[in-house]
């Protein structure tokens, strides 16, 4: 799905993901109607998060937002409108803490680092909700089209941080010269993907950890020293 999605990028057919959450093309929102509507896109983000997306009614997100209908409503016309902006507001959520940690890769003990903050940060649920993006795409790529985009493009990037930052090891002699860091990462990308569903499954975070320790093993390989 990743190097299809990536074709798609190369073609220009795929808005940025970096697009503010709260921006709406042609529609200049006061500073009070901006905040209601964050305050509808986060309720709506948490929500479908734990029950899902289909699973999640307009009523819901108005009773935990705090909003009335006409208030929801003026926002989002309707549930599609809302799912888009809930794939922007997580896309651009988990792409920030990405960054984070891959911008400035360049060691194999900053993956593991990587691995643990992910293994730590999911087992707070004990695996239960699974990864944010990939439920997303779960309930949405055969349902949305621009969802689908939205959520291909924020994979690329992802997968793009891990292979920039295997690129810098490579480069840096870290990895020997026959690595392949497009391919590596898109390794760790199967594995962590993987993991985050079978943990979710099983309500347990232990295939997640194996999944990419499995994959941790195969970057380690190449690794010159």
């Amino acid at each position: 799905m990743v190097h299809a999605a990536a074709a798609v990028i190369k073609q220009g057919s795929l808005r940025p993901v970096s697009r503010p959450e709260n921006a709406q093309p042609g529609r200049r929102l006061t500073p009070r109607g901006a905040a209601t509507r964050a305050r509808i896109v986060a309720a709506a983000v948490e929500l479908m998060y734990v029950k899902g997306v289909n699973a999640t009614t307009l009523d819901d997100v108005r009773a935990t937002s705090n909003t009335s209908k006409s208030q929801l409503y003026n926002h989002f016309p309707d549930k599609e409108e809302l799912v888009r902006a809930v794939v922007a507001a997580r896309a651009a959520q988990v792409l920030e803490r990405e960054r984070g940690y891959l911008q400035r890769l360049k060691s194999f003990r900053g993956l593991v680092r990587w691995r643990d903050a992910l293994v730590q940060r999911n087992a707070l649920q004990n695996g239960a909700y699974g990864c944010a993006l990939g439920s997303l795409a779960g309930e949405l790529a055969d349902q949305d089209g621009q969802a689908r985009a939205t959520l291909a493009e924020s994979f690329v990037e992802w997968e793009g941080l891990l292979a920039a930052g295997l690129r810098r090891m490579r480069d840096s002699g870290v990895l020997r010269p026959d690595a392949d860091p497009e391919k590596l990462a898109t390794g760790l990308m199967a594995a962590l993907q993987g993991g985050y569903l079978l943990a979710e499954t099983a309500h347990d975070i232990k295939p997640m950890e194996i999944a990419l320790d499995m994959a941790l093993d195969h970057v380690k390989s190449f690794l010159t020293a």
